[in-house]
């Protein structure tokens, strides 16, 4: 009887092992998979920006456009750069101003809906996103302990997220994108530039 206790606990052990191996094996499977890579999210976008003059506190707009593409995993997580290039005119009297930012940083898959009803209904995308980069501005004046200076570079932060409809399994349109942007350039004044941008075009996805 005891021979026969001892194989039934030694059957027990062998079983919880291959089981406990099992569900650690399932675990790391689905782990694995929430980090695959779901699609590439690109965009073409005409974006406007709105930002303000030194001192006098009136407002101006640059306009411009930029492109950005997105790696989205199937946990919602992703990675999205961004290149935008902006130009205002006469934001001083005779003075212009053009400017370039580059930026990387983290997406995130913030809701998927639809629009419409039955076969007509269209997938909707949520995100938002947080980048950090560099922004270089040109064609313009900025202070500098010398003289001034006709480019500068600056550290650059954007915030912010949109609304993509897909019209096919490919294609689509950014609804709306609304961001913050803060540029770091010298100005006699803050330091500091405080921007609301807006964005609107075309989408290309790879893959669901």
């Amino acid at each position: 009887m005891r021979r026969t206790m001892g194989r039934t606990a030694l059957l027990a052990g062998v079983c919880m092992m291959t089981a406990a191996g099992a569900w650690g094996q399932q675990k790391a499977m689905e782990e694995k998979a929430t980090w695959k890579l779901s699609s590439i999210d690109m965009a073409v976008t005409f974006a406007p920006e709105r930002a303000q003059q030194v001192g006098s506190g009136s407002a101006f707009w640059f306009e411009g456009g930029g492109v950005d593409a997105a790696a989205m995993y199937k946990n919602g997580l992703g990675i999205g750069v961004a290149l935008n290039g902006e130009r205002s005119s006469n934001v001083a009297p005779g003075v212009d101003l053009n400017k370039i930012t580059f930026l990387a940083g983290p997406r995130w898959a913030v809701w998927s809906g639809h629009a419409g009803q039955g076969k007509q209904a269209k997938p909707l995308h949520l995100f938002a996103e947080g980048l950090v980069g560099s922004a270089h501005a040109f064609n313009s004046m900025f202070p500098s302990p010398n003289q001034a200076a006709t480019s500068a570079n600056a550290l650059a932060v954007q915030a912010g997220g949109g609304l993509n409809l897909e019209l096919s399994p490919h294609y689509g349109l950014r609804l709306a994108q609304i961001d913050y942007v803060r540029t770091a350039f010298a100005n006699n004044g803050s330091g500091s530039q405080n921007d609301l941008r807006l964005a609107f075009g075309f989408t290309v996805r790879i893959g669901r």
